[in-house]
């Protein structure tokens, strides 16, 4: 990456300046962390252990799984080392790192859930030959190429990012967590250029997915509704629904945060929504 940036250090706000909320709040994301690990972590475990687990779906949900860990483990541990210490300082290389880890979990979900989606069309629309269709190594060959997307997907983003020059300030508006609107706002370069390939990049990326989730769903409820029987309608069902509330938590948040100038939502609410969308949505996948 090219850097012509005095900065070698940021220096987070947090999430607050009370001392007595500190210890508290190390309390509650340690807890969060410790069921996002035993429940995505368990969850990959299980589906190991039982053999009756080794199918399409189940391989998916493992991998979705270690992409939640992943991604909650980029930021969690320095949000709780924060709380604990008070040390509020990232190194420049540290931040790069962080986001670019962060980016590429969340991108490899992203491709994921649609990876998913499709597995649930061939499962309702077309059972005779679903295990045709989805073998182990088709299944395979979607995975790696969903962490091959996710890589090149991070790789652009925080190349993007990181071309900026940051000196005027050092001082991140986010909570421990090096995020891409906040460092957008910090860098004194003309940043216009830099939001459109982000937008039309991560535009590109989620609209791909929403695409295959949508074209995959409408067959699937064309399938449904040629179904007369009520327990054929709520088996289908019973197999979407979760995946259903994945994709809408996930993505629902991703929108509110990347699809917009960075300038049209305050920094407080951008804060929130990340700490719903990097330590929340990890730790409720597994219960989903």
């Amino acid at each position: 990456m090219e850097n012509d940036s005095e900065v070698n250090e940021f220096i987070f706000l947090g999430l607050t300046d009370v001392p007595e909320l500190q210890f508290p709040l190390f309390i509650v994301f340690t807890l969060i962390y410790m069921i996002t690990l035993v429940g995505n972590l368990g969850m990959v475990a299980l589906i190991l252990w039982d053999s009756h687990l080794h199918t399409p779906m189940y391989f998916f949900l493992s991998n979705l799984s270690l992409v939640d860990f992943g991604y909650s483990s980029a930021v969690t541990p320095k949000v709780m080392v924060g709380l604990l210490t008070g040390d509020k300082v990232i190194s420049y290389n540290g931040c790069a790192t962080q986001l670019f880890f962060f980016v590429t979990f969340t991108a490899v979900e992203n491709f994921l859930l649609a990876s998913m989606a499709y597995d649930r069309h061939v499962a309702v629309c077309k059972p005779l030959y679903y295990t045709m269709t989805m073998t182990s190594g088709v299944c395979t060959r979607l995975a790696v190429e969903c962490y091959i997307c996710g890589f090149l997907t991070s790789s652009v983003s925080v190349g993007d990012i990181f071309s900026l020059s940051f000196c005027s300030s050092n001082i991140v508006h986010h909570f421990f967590f090096c995020d891409i609107p906040p460092l957008l706002a910090l860098s004194y370069s003309n940043i216009q250029t830099n939001e459109w390939v982000l937008f039309i990049w991560g535009g590109f990326n989620i609209s791909f997915a929403l695409i295959t989730i949508f074209t995959s769903y409408l067959f699937v409820l064309i399938a449904i509704l040629k179904i007369h029987s009520a327990e054929g309608w709520k088996k289908a069902f019973s197999t979407c629904a979760s995946h259903l509330i994945a994709v809408s938590i996930f993505y629902g948040t991703i929108i509110f945060m990347y699809l917009q100038p960075s300038s049209s939502h305050p920094m407080d609410i951008d804060k929130m929504a990340s700490v719903f969308y990097s330590m929340i949505i990890p730790m409720l996948n597994p219960l989903v």
